[in-house]
């Protein structure tokens, strides 16, 4: 059974047996704009929560995409570099940005439910 947790930057972090995946929100997405171009991270890398982990550049502006959680990068969507606008097709599909095996579960603590998330966009 997964898991979602939304941060107060947009950001969804999907728990499934063990692995997080990580993407931006449809209204991060949709803020945005359409995007054009997506940085992604190195696999193997580690990542400290609120570090940022993804650059996504749309027609409007560059955005910084954070780490919800501690933990190393096992997978980027490597199809992003060739099609940046899955992240605006699909975000919490075929949009994801990473996946990471987590370091300290308790940080998922802090984060939102969606249902709290959906509240907090007023």
């Amino acid at each position: 059974m997964s898991k979602i947790y939304f941060t107060p930057d947009h950001e969804w972090i999907k728990i499934e047996g063990g692995v997080a995946t990580v993407g931006i929100t449809d209204y991060a997405q949709e803020q945005l704009g359409d995007l054009v171009f997506v940085e992604l991270p190195e696999t193997g890398a580690t990542l400290s929560k609120g570090d940022t982990a993804v650059v996504v550049e749309s027609v409007k502006a560059a955005s910084d995409v954070y780490a919800p959680a501690d933990g190393e990068i096992t997978a980027v969507n490597d199809a992003l570099s060739s099609d940046p606008s899955l992240v605006n097709s699909a975000p919490a599909g075929d949009g994801w940005l990473w996946k990471m095996t987590l370091t300290d579960e308790s940080q998922l603590e802090g984060l939102m439910d969606e249902a709290a998330y959906q509240a907090s966009l007023g």
